[in-house]
């Protein structure tokens, strides 16, 4: 079947079940996302990428809805992907208002690949820790991270515009989609997501999981945090010098 068509059903399949913003939908009925996605491109589920995952179309127009860019606004994309989020606004702002990162250079290479090959080859992808930004082209209108974290990450909000709006899912094993302002404060709330974890330098593909990232010991570095956190990202911290010596002194007796 003609791949348009099956954008315009996607697409009005999206609008029955959701609010959709109208340059977001226009945008998904105009940029072929069978050129970054091989397995079944049309459908509203998410696939996988060299063991990356790319999100569903309705978690993309959820997020672009709720970033509510403008025409020439300059955009932020933390979580490159394939690239498919930063086509889209490329078609809402302009190909050279978008910037692009992410920490896994492979997933650098194809969206760059893929953003060239629907004529979108002026959107700049760069190899980046994501939580780190891209300071060299700020401020931005808009930053949108397509990663969770437990609290707006500092470098990105004093990258915003004063004027501006930085989107991403907040939290952890439970999150939820909000806006912040360039104070830091949560303005706006979308509702419940479920996205991966940001992640820091040393996280890629192939590493080991972590209960804690170095980004949450360095922004909330207290007595109550770091080594003796009573939580981390995902469970309660375990001081394993006490769990062990415990055990000695049972064994002792």
């Amino acid at each position: 079947m003609d791949p348009a068509v099956l954008r315009e059903d996607m697409v009005d399949g999206l609008e029955h079940g959701m609010d959709v913003a109208e340059p977001v939908s226009l945008a998904m009925r105009t940029v072929p996302r069978h050129e970054f996605v091989d397995d079944a491109p049309y459908q509203n589920r998410s696939s996988d990428y060299e063991g990356s995952t790319v999100l569903a179309p309705a978690d993309v127009a959820r997020l672009l809805s709720a970033l509510e860019a403008d025409p020439e606004d300059d955009v932020l994309v933390v979580g490159a992907g394939v690239g498919y989020t930063a086509a889209l606004l490329a078609e809402i702002v302009g190909e050279t208002h978008v910037h692009a990162v992410d920490i896994d250079r492979t997933l650098v290479y194809a969206a760059r690949s893929n953003l060239q090959s629907v004529g979108s080859a002026a959107v700049l992808v760069d190899r980046r820790d994501g939580a780190d930004g891209l300071p060299e082209y700020a401020p931005f209108d808009r930053i949108l991270v397509e990663a969770a974290a437990i609290a707006p990450p500092k470098r990105l909000v004093s990258q915003l515009d004063p004027d501006g709006r930085l989107v991403f899912p907040m939290g952890g094993p439970k999150q939820t989609l909000v806006s912040v302002d360039a104070d830091g404060e949560v303005v706006e709330k979308h509702g419940p997501v479920a996205f991966e974890p940001l992640l820091v330098e040393g996280e890629q593909r192939g590493g080991p999981t972590r209960n804690r990232t170095m980004r949450e010991d360095a922004e909330f570095d207290s007595p109550d945090t770091g080594y003796f956190a009573k939580n981390g990202w995902e469970q309660e911290w375990i001081d394993w010098d006490e769990r062990l010596s415990g055990r000695q002194r049972r064994y002792d007796r």
